[in-house]
């Protein structure tokens, strides 16, 4: 769900307490849309305009920068660098948030700024206003022929949204709710009533509070009684002094396992077919939720072309093996072509030109049946039979060419799946970077530069982790580091890899000690959440120490053998992998 006006208000309430009266010491924008205000105390207040995830929470995801930052933060921190967030508010029951921030201007002479977070959807901005509340610049400018009702252009004054045509479900009194009641049609969803009737609501909230108090989210009034109807009033201004007196509960609502919608009261309407579960705040919730989407989002606007470049090799390498496999199938009848060759020639006597099909015994087989033998009639007898020789010849060939092409043709699948594997966990710019590296090198993808030399760039680092007993344990994010990792790891450290599937190479560094069991239970962990498996349970992983790692001659990135080694089986654990990362900034 968008983070709609009254999960926003509880956003806000919290929010106040912890960032009003602090100073901004930073200002990056890490995305188009997203803009953070790093303020004292290393804290990270995210500012996301983003038309699928609008919202504002202090954040604790690490979020990579580009290297020359857009000429909306540069205006940011001409403005704003240096002041005091000295207000935060809501803008009634609006999605809009107003940051209000006292700092120097270019003379040193103080003044008042204001920073407008619009979370509305694909209408969703960001607006920088003076003073005297005439916008200086915004992440999307609307103009007259965008918007004829309200436009958003650097030098206009500012002019909140417009408020719906609807009741303020936090301003209105029994007696008036009782008045809606008795008016509603008795056709009429309760839920969609609700979400008529009131702004501010989402339909999650009006669908939970029919449920908690007609048992059903789909009820309609003429099934309600005068009993009824009070539960329905009772419910609703139960969370209407639970919302005045602040009283919110951050719930993250899943399904197997993954989150798919938040709320800022429990959801019950779900039943055993959704897991709930609580936070302190607010921004755990969100940056818990939103987390998973932002890199999906990532991926699909950085690793774009490099996803379709990867994905349409993999194809066509599925296809041609595909094709060489059905071929091969057809090589092993190849006696048969030999036979029909042995009883022309055998027959040849009987034979004349233009005959189109030979009856003949098969003194190949018991009993000697007769066979027919389909012939080319504008071929001699003894042509076809050459025909035929020829054809077993080269099946008896193919099959062992098509063996060599085949087994070369999984190797390249397997390495372009692993490729895949390496785009969908990939998190920083450099990751796009070597996966691209990659398809370049192997003739996947075109150099941007027109063959000129692609720009140097500092090498990426291994996520890295400690272990509950302080060992390092370092996890590899493309195919190219994971060589690196384990061709640079001391021979008595352990290598990590699951079994049978792609995923990262893990490597636990032991200093020449043998390592306790629970950080090689813990590196079994890491190598399973970093892989295909990370959603499974007892997924198989193999250990075995570094020295009995081996890269063949020739072989792809990442592709490598190890004998002997042991098996551990773990299930994924995205809490212990946040709890043993290392800060890499």
């Amino acid at each position: 769900m968008p983070l709609d006006a009254l999960c926003l208000r509880g956003v806000v309430h919290e929010l106040e307490q912890q960032v009003v009266n602090t100073r901004i010491e930073k200002i990056q924008q890490p995305a188009r849309d997203q803009v953070i205000l790093t303020l004292r105390g290393n804290r990270k207040l995210l500012l996301n305009a983003g038309s699928n995830q609008p919202r504002i929470h202090l954040t604790t995801l690490t979020r990579e920068n580009p290297a020359a930052p857009p000429m909306f933060c540069m205006l940011l921190r001409k403005h704003l660098s240096g002041g005091y967030i000295t207000a935060l508010e809501q803008a009634g029951l609006d999605r809009v948030v107003v940051l209000t921030i006292r700092a120097m201007d270019e003379l040193g002479v103080a003044g008042e700024r204001r920073l407008v977070l619009e979370c509305m959807g694909r209408n969703a901005n960001l607006i920088l206003l003076d003073a005297d509340g005439r916008i200086i610049d915004c992440l999307r400018r609307v103009d007259l022929e965008m918007s004829q009702q309200r436009q958003i252009l650097p030098g206009l004054f500012y002019h909140l949204p417009a408020v719906p045509d609807k009741a303020d479900p936090l301003a209105i009194e029994p007696d008036a709710f009782h008045t809606l009641l008795e008016q509603a049609d008795p056709e009429k969803q309760i839920d969609q009533w609700l979400l008529d009737t009131f702004f501010g609501l989402s339909p999650l909230v009006c669908r939970e509070m029919v449920f908690q108090s007609c048992g059903s989210t789909d009820a309609r009034f003429f099934s309600l009684d005068g009993s009824g109807r009070q539960h329905l009033a009772d419910m609703f201004f139960y969370w209407q002094a639970s919302v005045k007196e602040s009283h919110f509960i951050p719930f993250l609502l899943k399904r197997d396992h993954r989150p798919f919608d938040f709320s800022y009261i429990p959801i019950l309407q779900y039943g055993a077919a959704a897991e709930g579960e609580g936070f302190d705040t607010f921004s755990q919730l969100l940056d818990t939720f939103y987390e998973t989407r932002e890199r999906q989002e990532r991926i699909r606007q950085k690793g774009h072309d490099l996803l379709k470049a990867a994905t349409t090799a993999r194809d066509r390498v599925a296809r041609k093996l595909a094709a060489q496999e059905k071929e091969l199938a057809e090589t092993q009848n190849r006696e048969l072509l030999r036979v029909r060759g042995e009883l022309i020639t055998a027959n040849l006597y009987r034979m004349e030109r233009g005959q189109r099909v030979l009856r003949a015994e098969d003194y190949y087989q018991e009993a000697c049946p007769t066979v027919e033998i389909p012939l080319d009639p504008l071929l001699t007898p003894q042509q076809n039979a050459a025909k035929y020789f020829k054809q077993y010849n080269k099946a008896k060939t193919a099959e062992h060419v098509l063996q060599e092409q085949i087994q070369k043709g999984r190797v390249e699948l397997e390495y372009l799946d692993s490729i895949l594997d390496e785009l969908s966990r990939a998190e920083l710019e450099q990751d796009f970077n070597d996966a691209r590296a990659e398809l370049q090198s192997g003739g996947y993808l075109r150099n941007r530069n027109g063959g000129r030399r692609e720009p140097k760039r500092a090498p990426s680092k291994p996520r890295e982790f400690r272990s509950s007993s302080g060992l390092r344990i370092l996890v590899g994010r493309s195919n190219s580091q994971n060589d690196k990792l384990t061709r640079d790891a001391l021979k008595w450290d352990i290598w990590f890899h699951t079994q049978k599937i792609h995923g990262s190479h893990v490597i636990l560094c032991t200093d020449g000690e043998t390592p306790d069991q629970q950080s090689m239970t813990e590196a079994a962990v890491l190598a399973a959440y970093f892989s295909q498996g990370r959603d499974g349970s007892q997924v198989a992983v193999d250990y075995t120490p570094v020295k009995n790692v081996k890269k063949p001659a020739g072989a792809r990135p990442g592709m490598v053998v190890y004998d002997p080694y042991q098996t551990a089986y773990v299930t994924p654990d995205e809490t212990l992998v946040r709890t043993l990362a290392v800060d890499q900034r």
